[in-house]
């Protein structure tokens, strides 16, 4: 099986910061991959390289055997990528129905069948817990609701590759819970890259593990084999596994 995204040699400098340091990276398809790591690691730099939200300084992306390391963040989106931000960056005014509606409209090819509008918009927000707030303002959803919110406007878009930055922040334990589900779900039909602090998500969730340190991976491998790694635990963990 050929990976689904493959990065080569990827490295983004900030004047003299190097945040992404040549980095090789390979996500096969249907996989959860969580990338975890200390603030200021590299870690969202890293997903905002792979969604086109910035330019790499050197080396490539590729993403089902194309080279998209050219190619602006619209046009990956209709490649299969969406991306969640760690901001949230919902439209306050608009409802969560009209949020989600949005991205559901690009992936019709009408895009203007009410039914099929709402049959897909319906369907994001029952998967994320929030058809009861469909027409809610998002501005007035809690922080946490916002951010399923998001995640349901990614699921809008069908991707192929779902990459999520912190979604668990701001969630209740009750929440997290069904967000664990949600995206075992999601990891059916899509493949899914996470990045997460809470380490007890990071480990129930994922089949392997990426831990970035000082924009260099430092480690991969399963949840059980990144606990007992000695130079992990130093670096992010702690001494206790």
């Amino acid at each position: 099986m050929m990976p689904l995204l493959t990065t080569k040699g990827l490295s983004r400098n900030f004047g003299g910061l190097r945040a992404v340091d040549n980095v090789d990276f390979a996500l096969m398809p249907g996989e959860i991959r969580a990338v975890i790591g200390p603030n200021g690691a590299g870690k969202t730099t890293f997903v905002s390289l792979v969604s086109g939200r910035i330019e790499p300084s050197s080396g490539m992306i590729v993403f089902d055997g194309t080279d998209i390391t050219g190619q602006p963040a619209y046009v990956r989106v209709r490649e299969g990528i969406a991306y969640t931000f760690q901001i949230t960056s919902v439209f306050a005014n608009l409802t969560a129905y009209d949020n989600v509606a949005l991205p559901v409209q690009r992936t019709l090819s009408d895009g203007r069948s009410k039914g099929a509008v709402r049959a897909g918009v319906m369907a994001a927000l029952e998967r994320t817990g929030l058809a009861d707030r469909a027409h809610m303002p998002a501005g007035q959803l809690s922080y946490g609701h916002q951010r399923l919110l998001e995640v349901a406007m990614g699921l809008a878009l069908r991707p192929r590759l779902l990459i999520l930055d912190e979604p668990t922040q701001g969630l209740a334990d009750s929440e997290i819970d069904n967000f664990i589900t949600l995206v075992r779900e999601i990891a059916k039909d899509a493949t899914v890259l996470l990045i997460e602090h809470n380490m007890p998500v990071v480990m129930q969730l994922a089949d392997r593990i990426t831990v970035f340190n000082a924009g260099k991976i430092l480690a991969e491998g399963t949840p059980e084999a990144i606990r007992e790694n000695s130079a992990v635990q130093e670096a992010y963990l702690g001494t206790a596994p």
